[in-house]
């Protein structure tokens, strides 16, 4: 019965230099892959503010966007760092987060495109909350300038969600900064009409709505003449941005109200 004790003692020496062999390969390793962790997570958290604090002046939302991923890449890379550090195999693991990645920036093209969109307009402020814009075929009040899309609210009281990378590389109408938008109204008047009669009973009444800004001044222009007898007349007025529907609907309904009382008087 020796024997077997004999054998139990020798594959318990084994095992325990093997062990101690281990502890002694891989102790520092760990320790060093810790201590990087440690080190590295305090550095990105300070890091992670700084740019929190370089990043203020712009948009909340951005701001917030551009600190989060910078410190999740920097923990990505910390992650792999102190993982290679300790002894294990990284190569693999970064061709799959690559391919991953790779895989995540095909699939959200659009995404990333009306991101940067929106990092531009936030930059270069083409435009702010509050102006009156036009783009892609739509025009409104800017309600809010978000990450991915611009929110536009309409005198119907609609709300337009435009994607931001469209509306960057696309042409944009400011209609904020002149403080002022041109209402026109144009109309075919028989050619016999008196043209400075016109103007005399329109201009009034132009000038008279609480809408028009009275610099430049109301205009009753001819437009062109057009076969059949008959001339092109526009009515032209300016008004604040925002203001271009009401008050040419406003304007027009009295044009038609004077025109039937000129009708009215000829009959009479």
């Amino acid at each position: 019965m020796p024997l077997p004790v004999a054998l139990s003692v020798s594959q318990l020496t084994v095992y325990t230099e093997r062990l101690t062999s281990l502890v002694v390969l891989y102790l520092p390793r760990l320790l060093s892959a810790v201590l990087l962790l440690v080190i590295g997570w305090w550095v990105i958290g300070w890091a992670s503010r700084l740019v929190s604090a370089a990043t203020a002046r712009l948009d909340v939302s951005l701001s917030s966007f551009l600190s989060s991923m910078f410190s999740i890449a920097l923990k990505v890379l910390l992650l792999i760092s102190a993982a290679g550090m300790a002894g294990f195999e990284t190569t693999s693991f970064v061709a799959i987060l690559g391919a991953a990645g790779l895989a995540v920036g095909l699939a959200l093209q659009g995404t990333l495109a009306n991101f940067a969109g929106g990092v531009l307009i936030l930059i270069f402020k083409p435009f702010t909350v509050g102006d009156v814009i036009e783009s892609q075929g739509k025009s409104g009040t800017v309600q809010a300038i978000q990450i991915f899309n611009t929110l536009l609210l309409t005198p119907q009281g609609d709300t337009i969600i435009l994607p931001n990378g469209a509306t960057s590389n696309g042409v944009i109408v400011n209609k904020a900064h002149p403080q002022r938008a041109l209402v026109e109204i144009q109309l075919e008047l028989a050619s016999t009409t008196d043209l400075d009669a016109l103007r005399q009973q329109a201009l009034p009444l132009l000038q008279r709505d609480e809408q028009v800004l009275p610099e430049p001044a109301p205009q009753v222009a001819l437009v062109s003449l057009k076969p059949g007898a008959t001339m092109l007349v526009a009515f032209r007025a300016y008004t604040a941005p925002g203001q271009e529907d009401a008050t040419r609907n406003r304007l027009m309904e009295k044009l038609q109200q004077l025109f039937a009382a000129q009708e009215a008087t000829s009959k009479s």
